[in-house]
């Protein structure tokens, strides 16, 4: 008996807090999509804590000397759920879905053509280096999905099959339910192309939208692990030995909680009425507060631990209202003005905290609570909304996470789209560093742009860095291997297993 068959079985429970969308990750962003997604679809490529690329769906992969190639080996043994082969056609089919869908343009954009003639075989043709490719192969970046499923001339934003019980993946698990409401119930799938995975026999995912019903969830024993709490639950379940906490997984997300400040606004349209709202928030005083000291500063809109991190420049991020003042008074605002700030529920606590601090620069924020997420991102991508609250990821690579927010090309028309340019932030400068940063392998040369980029940004001070949070697990001890890789949950938990009850 192997290691595999002595681990396997049983079911792990889940609470995923979390408004669910859909399972098909080539059109959606998202934790929403990507922790059930990752399941159920399989990536190209896996990464490891290192970010090195590692075997997945493709066995072996090269990369040709000037960067204008990729080539995809695949196994010969992957099968989607309902027993079709997995080819190199659908890995072209996903590449080109994702490149006219996904709300991230520039993962895929360099992309000119996919070469599916050997089934096994994908060949990658791009405009110029690309130094993203491959990370941009990631799970929850690039699940392969079925041709012969959704090439049938439907919208696939829209598709009939992009959630449901009949959906059909290329991953470890497979779906035996699905209620967006409520649960997405999966099960091993036997043919699965790596040999004794996955595993489990079964994940159980409750969708809770209520974190507060989590945490009493996991206290109680219903569930296994839970996403990560906030700050003051994740020191309750430190105090209490019966669970697991580690600040370990999901480097590569890269979250950064910030201020969108909709540059489309009257007052907001004026620089010097955005920088003195960053000089007017005690920055540290959040993170020590509202994150309870779980937040480390953040100066840019690239993540800290990112070798294309500044971390000394140029920022509004001290507290002066006194400055603050002084600059809104030089452009005629010293009379003070009104700001609408959507809120859900969660994020109360910093909109409370921005009020206050904004009141004393003479600046009204007005919460206007919405009930849920959804209604919380259709305000934000219909720009109606002066400032917000929300958390944005790095995905790995700046290119995949960070260029959106800051693109002029990504300012997507009301409706718009959630993770675009929300700010509606346009500076041509920074567009020409941001694609020569993307279109180079050489890392210094990237790091200059980035550098660069990131001095020009604050200075226009779209975006109000409050910080970046670390992020935690927190499971039952029984679960073995959790997934505790750059990706975090939204990884594959096919090596995952449990030990006894």
């Amino acid at each position: 008996m192997t290691d595999e068959d002595e681990r396997a079985g049983g079911t792990l429970t889940f609470a995923f807090v979390s408004a669910l969308r859909h399972l098909n990750g080539t059109v959606q962003s998202g934790y929403a999509t990507a922790v059930p997604g990752t399941q159920v679809n399989a990536s190209p490529l896996l990464f490891d804590e290192n970010y090195q690329p590692q075997p997945y769906l493709a066995e072996s992969w090269d990369v040709s000397d000037d960067g204008l190639t990729v080539t995809l080996n695949l196994r010969d043994n992957a099968l989607f759920h309902d027993g079709v082969p997995i080819t190199s056609e659908d890995v072209a089919f996903s590449i080109l879905t994702s490149q006219a869908n996904h709300p991230f343009k520039a993962m895929f954009a360099p992309v000119v053509s996919v070469d599916s003639s050997d089934p096994l075989v994908a060949v990658i043709s791009l405009s110029e280096p690309h130094p993203a490719i491959l990370m941009a192969m990631s799970p929850g970046l690039l699940p392969i999905i079925p041709k012969h499923i959704f090439d049938d001339g439907q919208d696939m934003k829209e598709h009939p099959r992009n959630s449901g019980d009949d959906f059909i993946g290329s991953g470890p698990f497979r779906v035996v339910e699905y209620d967006p409401s409520e649960v997405i119930r999966l099960e091993k799938f036997d043919d699965f192309f790596l040999e004794g995975y996955p595993l489990l026999d079964e994940i159980i995912i409750d969708i809770v939208p209520d974190p507060n019903t989590a945490i009493l969830g996991l206290e109680n024993g219903d569930y296994d692990m839970i996403t990560s709490p906030n700050a003051a639950a994740t020191q309750q379940f430190e105090e209490d030995d019966r669970f697991v906490v580690e600040a370990k997984g999901h480097e590569a997300i890269g979250q950064i909680d910030w201020l969108f400040l909709n540059t489309r606004s009257d007052v907001l349209s004026t620089v010097e009425a955005r920088q003195a709202i960053s000089l007017a928030i005690d920055q540290q005083g959040w993170r020590d507060i509202v994150q309870l000291g779980r937040s480390s500063a953040n100066v840019t809109g690239i993540q800290n631990a990112s070798p294309f991190y500044n971390a000394d420049a140029t920022n509004y991020d001290r507290l002066a209202p006194d400055e603050a003042t002084a600059l809104l008074e030089s452009v005629g605002l010293g009379d003070g003005f009104e700001l609408d700030m959507p809120a859900t529920a969660a994020m109360l606590p910093t909109a409370e905290f921005i009020q206050q601090d904004l009141s004393a620069i003479g600046v009204t924020v007005n919460i206007r609570q919405v009930p849920d997420f959804p209604t919380w991102a259709a305000a934000v991508a219909g720009g109606t909304y002066d400032i917000t609250y929300t958390q944005v990821w790095n995905w790995g690579d700046p290119v995949i996470g960070v260029h959106r927010s800051y693109d002029c090309e990504n300012r997507i028309e009301p409706p718009g789209v959630i993770w675009s340019n929300n700010a509606w932030y346009c500076n041509e400068e920074v567009d020409a560093l941001l694609d020569t940063a993307a279109a180079t392998f050489d890392n210094d040369a990237r790091q200059a742009a980035y550098f660069e980029a990131s001095e020009l940004i604050n200075q226009d001070a779209p975006i109000v860095y409050l910080g970046k949070p670390d992020w935690y697990q927190i499971r039952k001890p029984r679960v073995q291997n959790p997934p505790t890789g750059i990706w975090g949950f939204m990884s594959p938990w096919h090596e995952v297993w449990l030990d006894g009850e």
